[in-house]
């Protein structure tokens, strides 16, 4: 039986992130060998929300929770620049009143910012969602969204081997678990780690 699991990694349009990773685990979810249904944010961010105009990174991010919702687990693929992203960070209406807040509409760069549209604002509570008024990346909201709900999540370095200073710092209580997705078959090939991705996500 297949499982959604969602997707967490850079997507850098400049240099491709860790989009090399993320191609791979969409691979085994798409053929007849493997046995995963994944869930790839690159979809979600191409879906209905950021397709309005006025999409902002609060629409996102709350797009980004009811994803994680649905899933099974979460995997968040670390690479070398993970740790250095701020995509998602510039909302200041957490701290600020609204009518000194702007923000860019999603891949609206060049139209300028406009008007904060969130008229009032609330903490979360215990058992609600992560807000999606908040200064965290969008990486960090995924993870810290995951880590709210008790999602099982999985963290592979975009490497042939354990690249700890790669983890940011609301990553650091994992360092433990988390591993290369990167491995050499027996002809020295570079391969995804297929048989420890199975592992993790359940799969016997």
């Amino acid at each position: 039986m297949s499982k959604q699991v969602y997707i967490s990694a850079d997507y850098a349009e400049e240099d491709s992130g860790d989009r090399n990773v993320v191609d791979t685990l969409n691979q085994w979810g798409r053929d007849s060998v493997h046995k995963v249904d994944f869930i790839d944010m690159s979809k979600v961010a191409s879906g209905s929300v950021s397709k309005d105009p006025d999409c902002r990174i609060c629409d996102l991010k709350q797009e980004f929770n009811q994803q994680i919702n649905a899933s099974s687990a979460v995997v968040f693929v670390v690479g070398d620049k993970t740790a250095s992203r701020t995509a998602g960070s510039s909302c200041l209406r957490a701290s600020t009143e609204q009518k000194y807040c702007s923000c860019t509409p999603y891949k609206q760069n060049t139209n300028g910012s406009k008007p904060c549209k969130v008229s009032s604002t609330s903490t979360p509570g215990e058992n609600d969602n992560v807000g999606c008024i908040n200064s965290y990346s969008y990486l960090r909201h995924e993870f810290e969204q995951a880590k709210k709900w008790s999602k099982p999540i999985v963290i592979v370095y975009n490497s042939l081997r354990k690249e700890s200073n790669w983890l940011p710092s609301y990553m650091a209580n994992y360092e433990s678990v988390a591993q290369p997705f990167w491995i050499k078959n027996y002809l020295g090939e570079k391969v995804g780690d297929y048989s420890y991705i199975k592992q993790v996500l359940g799969y016997v």
